[in-house]
């Protein structure tokens, strides 16, 4: 729409049943490749239900870190929609608990399980 301009915002999580392993770290691996393609069907589709889903532009894995435990991986991605006069200011504690709700109190991202305290959403 004309006058919008594209915003961005992260999201990190921790996965708890995903192993992480060097290739995770590597963006043209194959590990690499098709696990963010998952992150990223999950995420448009929890993000296109969410209040900023009329708005919702997509979401890019930009890296997997190995987490605290042996079978964590932390995930970081950015989102993007886009911003005009129509979208309320964005607001990430709104979003946030929409995708808390939308992911079983943060437990459930498809067949992925979560850290429950591994949600974070910086506008």
């Amino acid at each position: 729409s004309p006058g919008a301009v594209t915003e961005h915002f992260t999201l990190n999580f921790t996965i708890t049943n995903l192993m992480f392993t060097t290739d995770l770290q590597t963006p043209n691996s194959r590990k690499f490749r098709s696990t963010e393609k998952t992150m990223k069907h999950y995420l448009d589709s929890l993000l296109q239900k969410s209040s900023i889903g009329p708005h919702f532009a997509g979401c890019k894995g930009t890296g997997f870190r190995s987490g605290r435990h042996r079978d964590d991986t932390e995930v970081d991605a950015v989102c993007s929609y886009k911003d005009n006069a129509s979208l309320a200011r964005f607001d990430r504690e709104k979003l946030y608990q929409e995708l808390s709700t939308m992911t079983n109190n943060v437990t459930k991202l498809g067949h992925y399980s979560l850290d429950r305290s591994s949600l974070y959403v910086d506008g």
